[in-house]
């Protein structure tokens, strides 16, 4: 019964009343979304982990000064 609703560019769509290849773009779309969020997380830890390998040689890099 329920007829999930589809809200794009201000505009609200019934996406049962949308065509199959429309409803593979949206898909895809979600797809794309899910995959970006992925790699943001991504990029995140790396950047954490970078900042943390370069205080580890800051402190060692203290030892010769």
């Amino acid at each position: 019964n329920s007829n999930p609703v589809l809200t794009f560019e201000v505009k609200k769509y019934s996406v049962n009343n949308l065509s199959s290849d429309t409803k593979e773009i949206i898909k895809g779309l979600q797809i794309a979304e899910t995959q970006l969020k992925m790699h943001e997380d991504t990029l995140k830890l790396l950047s954490l982990g970078r900042n943390s390998l370069a205080n580890q040689l800051r402190e060692k890099l203290m030892h010769y000064e």
